[in-house]
Order: C-alpha cells, then structure tokens, then sequence
C-alpha cells in the first residue's frame, strides 16, 4: 500500500510525534507500505531521500522535506497547509504519485482520509477561554496566542471532523466519546498508544538513575515528581505546585519537562515559597532521562486524549498520577497500578497522596511494580495492527467510487 503520512516534523522527544515514529516503522517494515513523509523536520526515524517510485517498491519511508517559515504558530500553521498541499501537488503532476491513503495525526492538511486524533483542540479552546487574562500575569500574549491558535484548530476540526467520509481513529475511549459528542462521530476507532518496554523497563531506569540524579544534584532523601508536557497548564503543572506547597516540610521536588514557557509557574512557586525546588528542563529525544531521575510520575491533566508519558513512566516502575480527564486513566486500576485523582484541579487532595507516598516506600515500590507489569501488554505492535486494519478499510472504501466512475 501506498501511503502519504502528513505532519509537521516527527521525532522521539514529544508523546505525538513518538508515537507517529513507532507507527510509520512498522508500516513500513512489517507491511511493507511505501510511506511517503511530508514533514518540515525528522529525527530518529530511518527514511530515505525522494525519487520517482518503482511499482515495486515497498518497505520504505520516503521524506519530501515542505519548507518552512519563521513566525508563531498562528502564521506558521495556514503556510504549513498551503506548503505540503502544493508538495503534494508537484509529487503528482511531475512524478505520478498517486496514494492508496492519505493519512494524518490530527488537523495537518485539508484532503486526509484517515486521522487519527491525538489531542481535541475543541477541548483546549473550551480550557483556554476559561482561563482569565490579566495584563499583569506573565505570559499573557503567550496565552492570548495560544488561544487564538487553538480556535483556528477547532474550526478546522468541525469542518473536517464531521465528514462521515474521513475515517477517523481516536487513541482512547475518552476521546471517542468527545468525537462524538462534538461532531457526532459514532464511527471512531479506538486504537490506545502503545509502549516500547525494551526502551522503557524498571533495569533500564535505575541503570541510568544514579547518573540522572547526579548530574541535577538531587539529594538521596529527595522524592522527585516528574511531569512531561508542552502545554503545563493543561497538564495540570498549576495543580502539582500548590500539592507540594502544602507541603513545604517535605524534600519534595518538581521537574517539569517540556518546551512551554516558565514564567507564570516561576511566578506561582514563588508564590508558594518552593522555587528552589522546581526545575524547568528542554524536551530531549532520551526522555528515558527524565524517567531515572524521578521517584513519580504526577500530571493531573485538565485534558490529554492519552498521556503517553504516563504509559513510558509505567513501564520503567514508576508509581504514577494521572487524571480522570487523561484517557490513559482507563488502563490504569486506582490503588493498584497507579493513582487517578477524581477532579485534576483538587491540590489538596494531590498533597494527601503525595504525602502518603512520601512516608511509604513499599507502597511505591509494589505500585510501580505493578505498573511495569500493567504496560507490558501495551504494544506499539498491537498499535500499528488496528491502524494497519483501518488502512485496509479505508483504501477500499475510497476505491469504490473510483471503480464506479465510467
């Protein structure tokens, strides 16, 4: 099968574009689909330059690199649909390329056949316009943007969502339902993410631990949260900062990784009196890092269609918390292989548990073993097999009416 693949860049270090990778490997290798990758940017993902296609060429990624353009998201976006749209033209009227399928992970281009929905911006836009402005808050063009960006995206998503002709694959449950309930879509698949254990397992954290921690100068007696995002706020960062301010007479620090902006969470730990104890990392391709460093896994997102992260930091046999509103949340038995909190938002509630871990050592360990048992069974394999079956199914949907046609 011949497949077109649009998204802006794919790579390890972010849960969207990691999952993508894992996907797109075993297409190509296991199905022997010639994938063709439109993409401004690839890293860690074997792909080869792009050249007229043989018939019977198979088993390869094929990267036509679409231009890019300075500027914030909200101008970058609309020249990203017009730039890999006119790629995607010139690859047909030039070589003949011709696709079984076009595919893409959310809102990238206006023609896909099948999408498989990562993250609901209608959610986010419904986050975003309860947030209050206030001129004096630190980030408050960041947001103003961010606001703006993600109603362009959710407009998008209503005109592309609700035709019953593009097929659409949602990675939890969770999102299925908003799929519905928003654009009335009884039709999703639901394809959960997978998890690379031979990556992502206890041995390969605690071999990486001592150095991890070492090289951040975390004390022994110190219990390190970790929480992995791009957007903080919804993550739920807001809500880990006021739990560990209640508890200020404990070791407790904060690692909050990603590539969104501190200053408002500076501000908040000021605030609280614990700015000394959080730290503010760059996203790195081997996030496995960050997973040896910390003793927990805590993001109670206010919205997350999955939460990878939390998936990897359970294969490594960290205790992790999560949300109610992170569609992970459905894999995950409260109490037993991980913690879900009932409102994102309740830091008091978050503080109660936090603390009851900190005193526990065996109640983390036999949670985070139980975890890393619990992610086994979640493959990239079993991933790429259900979108593998919609791929099928699509093709053939789209190749009715062509046959039909004089």
């Amino acid at each position: 099968m011949r497949l077109a693949v649009v998204s802006p860049f794919v790579d390890r270090r972010h849960g969207t574009e990691r999952a993508l990778a894992e996907l797109l490997g075993r297409l190509a290798s296991d199905e022997h689909s010639e994938i063709h990758l439109y993409a401004q940017r690839v890293d860690g993902l074997a792909v080869v330059q792009p050249r007229v296609p043989r018939a019977q060429e198979s088993g390869a990624i094929i990267w036509h690199k679409v231009p890019s353009i300075p500027g914030p998201h909200l101008l970058q976006f609309p020249a990203w649909l017009i730039l890999n749209s006119i790629c995607r033209a010139w690859g047909r009227w030039v070589h003949g390329l011709r696709f079984d399928v076009v595919v893409s992970p959310g809102i990238n281009c206006l023609d896909a056949d099948v999408i498989i929905v990562h993250a609901l911006f209608r959610r986010l836009q419904e986050l975003a316009n309860e947030e209050v402005h206030d001129l004096a808050k630190p980030g408050f063009l960041r947001r103003l943007h961010r606001r703006a960006y993600y109603t362009l995206l959710a407009r998008l998503e209503r005109r592309i969502y609700a035709d019953p002709a593009v097929s659409l694959a949602a990675v939890s449950q969770r999102t299925a339902t908003l799929l519905n309930d928003y654009f009335h879509r009884r039709d999703v698949r639901v394809i959960p993410n997978g998890v690379d254990t031979a990556r992502f397992s206890p041995s390969a954290r605690l071999a990486l631990r001592h150095e991890a921690r070492l090289r951040r100068k975390i004390q022994k007696a110190d219990l390190v949260l970790l929480l992995i995002g791009n957007d903080w706020r919804v993550k739920g960062l807001e809500t880990v900062l006021r739990a560990v301010g209640a508890l200020r007479e404990l070791p407790i620090l904060v690692i909050a990784a990603g590539d969104d902006s501190p200053d408002f969470f500076l501000e908040t730990a000021n605030a609280l009196g614990i700015s000394e104890r959080c730290r503010f990392e760059p996203s790195r391709e081997d996030v496995l890092d960050f997973y040896s460093a910390a003793d927990l896994y805590v993001s109670p997102s206010r919205e997350d269609s999955f939460a990878l992260p939390v998936a990897e930091a359970m294969a490594c046999g960290l205790p992790v918390i999560t949300s109610m509103d992170a569609g992970v949340a459905e894999l995950i038995h409260d109490g037993m292989d991980g913690f879900i909190l009932r409102r994102s938002e309740d830091f008091q509630a978050l503080a109660k548990l936090l603390g009851r871990l900190y005193a526990d050592e065996v109640l983390r360990d036999n949670v985070g073993s139980a975890a890393a048992k619990a992610a086994i069974q979640w493959t990239w394999d079993a991933n790429a097999a259900g979108v593998w079956d919609l791929l099928k199914d699509a093709a053939s949907k789209k190749a009715v009416p062509s046959a039909r046609k004089p």
